[in-house]
């Protein structure tokens, strides 16, 4: 029970001495003179709470746990020096929590504590304030009471009202004890101010905490007051950024600045470079960073600092691990195999050479782009690939100027940053699909890059300072030569990857496409198997191209026909793909010989052309009408077929008494030339022979041979020029079942590098003027001086070219 406290003849007040429940509070401190509220949810607690509920005059001891995280406390886990208080309102709130607001009383100090009844109980003794009357103490309060006005200036350090109230207080004792409970302040002082029984010394406590207080106020002020200065209401989304900065200037922390000038020196850069941008640097730190010029300098030194300029992969020492990797990822193409591994060889014996810039052409699906990523592995150099198709701006390969707002490094440095490296294998894909118009020719800008005499000091103009390209690997693809400019391809070294024969491809479906496309579809080699001469009907009957990426689609929709089986019924056995089943999962073949066109035919020839996609043969069709003598052309054709279709009909009226041809049949008789499929674009020099047999046979109603099929330009004088492609052209006359194929004289240099099963299944027959051509073309003799060639001696050309 709480004791009356007496006044006895001026003596002195005696201290009070109670056994009252404990409440223990985590993170606050109860004063006297104060109100304290709190919410209860532990059963101690709890316990306590009821118990005091139940007494007249509600005392209950609080103290502080030293511990704020600890949830079950023992009595040397709580301050010994707490406050008794009078509990005067309870609030239940949802979830057996209850909130209690208390009144302190008096300071006391525990002489025992015990637990009792499911709560803790102490004996409790007052602490009594030793009290100087004297002008010490007086001092002191002054003191405080001014230290307390100034801290009322700053905003949201202490309640308007709080204020107020406080400068009413005369009561020593009761200052202390409310600034205390009020100011935000650590546990642990606060304690000290609940222990300490000398008021002076609490008064001293009290000074020194506002002081404190006080000049952390004016900093936080000063640092708001720095960013208020340094941004503008347009730009509030950097007021963290500038608060942060302005903190850590405070604190001596390193600047962004400072560290971009850092960053530079550690990366290594070329003396020049580098000095440009420690000079960048240098204006950053004269801007504010809400201004967009200092946004573009940071941007220009992380691009800077993204790029190798030191950092380069170890090349491949051992020529027979190239060898390895090459042959593991590719059958066949031994030309381009043989020259990664001359470049292998001439690099490991001199340590350092210019590297060479390689073009492989060839028709869409023969594996030029999976060779540079062969190259890139058999190196062990990073790999970066850039398509050049329909780039017409001279920007993307140099790059903008950076007076331009949304500037960005060319394609090559972007590429460059992406690889890591300063020599890694970049393969500029398309080269021949690029155009130029008013923005520039791209082509031209290519040209600094892929000189091995200038691409150590490349430009870009974003970059605005050399950088060494010399180490890079630059791979070009190309479908044709015709198109790259001629600036451009002297500097390449071709290499020409041709089309695939029958064998090659079989080979490639068996090793590669296959198990790639069983992957590709969640089949195993025990779902499926194809017969040997299932590949060959699929390549014959499904896909007739130059490369193989036909026969991969066609094989992966074989492959998602069995997965469909093989998810409907778990239990279906493996399926060996025959040429019955194939036709059964693909239907009818799409590309059939038919039989009649094996028969001769007047005005009718077969003529080899070469395309983006490979080889073909086509059909040239002639015929001759009453008329006026005009030359109609149909079937799309370019203005060079034009000049070759003139070009042969000028030589037949020329040379008409050799082939018992009057001159009034040129007058009298209109002729018509059509190569079918006239919606398919056709154009180039090599229809000269096939259009002037076909002429031929339309003027003199003999019939054309079906099993021989032609490529070569004529002139006025009948000599036969050389053409290009020879290899896909005859790839596309052995695909149709051709065996006999007329060449120009000069491309018999050609056939030494095509496959021996080309050589030996196919006849060349090579002609150096049109009147051989037409005595091996017609099935009978239609020259009247000339005569055709016997076949012995056709015979010992043709061995002449085998070997």
């Amino acid at each position: 029970m709480e004791q009356e406290i007496k006044k006895q003849n001026n003596a002195p007040m005696l201290p009070r001495t109670n056994v009252l429940p404990v409440i223990p509070l985590r993170g606050k401190v109860a004063f006297p003179h104060t109100a304290v509220t709190f919410e209860a949810g532990r059963q101690k607690t709890i316990s306590a709470i009821r118990r005091v509920m139940g007494t007249e005059d509600k005392l209950v001891f609080i103290c502080t746990q030293r511990d704020i995280d600890k949830e079950d406390v023992t009595t040397d886990d709580l301050y010994a020096v707490g406050c008794v208080a009078r509990m005067e309102q309870i609030a239940q709130l949802p979830g057996e929590v209850v909130r209690v607001t208390c009144k302190g009383l008096y300071r006391a100090r525990t002489r025992a504590m015990r637990e009792e009844g499911g709560h803790f109980v102490a004996v409790t003794d007052e602490i009594v304030t030793v009290a100087d009357e004297g002008t010490l103490t007086e001092a002191h309060l002054r003191m405080v009471k001014s230290l307390m006005r100034v801290m009322s200036t700053f905003e949201g350090k202490l309640p308007k009202e709080l204020s107020t109230e406080m400068n009413l207080v005369e009561s020593a004792e009761s200052f202390v004890d409310i600034a205390a409970y009020t100011m935000k302040i650590k546990v642990e002082q606060k304690q000290k101010f609940l222990e300490e029984a000398v008021l002076t010394e609490r008064l001293f406590l009290l000074e020194r905490c506002l002081s404190q207080e006080i000049e952390i106020a004016k900093i936080e002020k000063k640092i708001a007051g720095d960013v208020r200065v340094n941004i503008d209401k347009a730009q509030k989304e950097y007021y963290l950024r500038e608060q942060m900065k302005a903190i850590r200037t405070e604190l001596g922390d390193e600047r962004e600045e400072d560290e971009y000038a850092r960053k530079l020196q550690e990366k290594g850069l070329p003396v020049d470079l580098e000095e440009k941008c420690l000079k960048e640097v240098e204006r950053m730190k004269k801007m504010q960073p809400s201004s967009p010029e200092y946004n573009v300098i940071a941007s220009y030194l992380e691009q800077v600092l993204a790029l190798p300029f030191t950092e380069e992969t170890e090349d491949t020492e051992n020529l027979q691990t190239c060898i390895d990797i090459l042959e593991e990822d590719h059958f066949g193409l031994e030309k381009i195999k043989e020259r990664i591994v001359e470049y292998l060889a001439v690099l490991k014996l001199t340590g350092n050479m210019n590297a060479p810039i390689l073009c492989f052409v060839g028709p869409p699906g023969v594996g030029k782009t999976s060779i540079a990523k062969s190259v890139a592995r058999a190196l062990n150099r990073k790999f970066v690939r850039m398509s050049l198709g329909g780039v017409r701006d001279e920007a993307e390969i140099r790059g903008h100027r950076r007076t331009y707002i949304g500037a960005m490094p060319g394609r090559i440095l972007y590429g460059m940053k992406n690889a890591g490296s300063k020599n890694p294998v970049f393969l500029l894909d398309e080269i021949d699909k690029m155009g130029k118009d008013v923005q520039g020719d791209p082509g031209s800008a290519l040209l600094e890059a892929l000189d091995p005499e200038q691409n150590a000091t490349f430009r870009d103009r974003y970059l605005e300072a050399p950088y060494d390209l010399s180490k890079v690997l630059f791979i070009t693809t190309a479908n044709s030569l015709e198109t790259i400019p001629t600036a451009l391809r002297d500097r390449m070294e071709i290499i020409e990857v041709s089309g695939y024969t029958l064998e090659e491809k079989t080979e490639i479906a068996k090793r590669y496409l296959l198990p790639k496309q069983l992957r590709a579809n969640g089949l195993q080699a025990r779902h499926l198997e194809m017969a040997e001469e299932a590949y060959r009907f699929v390549i014959e009957g499904y896909t007739r191209e130059a490369g193989v990426r036909s026969l991969e689609r066609t094989i992966g929709a074989l492959c998602r026909k069995v997965a469909v089986k093989h998810a409907s019924n778990p239990r279906t056995r493996k399926m060996k793909l025959t040429v019955k089943e194939v036709q059964k999962l693909l239907g009818a073949p799409k590309f059939m010989l038919d039989e009649s066109e094996k028969e001769a035919q007047i005005g009718a020839v077969q003529g080899l052309a070469w395309t983006s996609v490979g080889g073909t043969v086509l059909t040239v069709e002639a015929s001759a009408m009453n008329g006026k003598g005009e030359l109609k052309l149909t079937g799309h054709l370019g203005d060079v077929m034009k000049e070759s279709a003139q070009t042969a009909l000028s030589y037949l009226r020329a040379h008409a008494d050799l082939y018992g041809i009057e001159d009034e049949t040129f007058k009298n008789t209109d002729i018509h030339v059509h190569v079918p499929e006239g919606a398919t674009p056709k154009d180039g020099p090599s229809a000269g022979i096939t259009i002037a047999v076909a002429l031929l046979s339309a003027f003199t109603d003999k019939a054309v041979r079906r099993d021989i099929a032609m490529t070569g330009e004529i002139t006025l004088r009948g000599k036969v020029l050389p053409i290009g492609g020879l290899k896909e052209k005859a790839l596309a006359a052995r695909r149709v079942g051709i065996k006999n194929v007329i060449i120009p004289k000069k491309n018999l240099k050609d056939i030494e590098t095509f496959p021996e099963v080309l050589k030996k299944e196919v006849r060349f027959i090579p002609v150096e003027d049109i009147a051989e051509v037409f005595s091996n073309a017609f099935t009978e003799n239609v020259t009247v001086g000339i005569k055709r060639m016997p076949a012995r001696v056709s015979e010992r050309v043709q061995d002449s070219v085998r070997s």
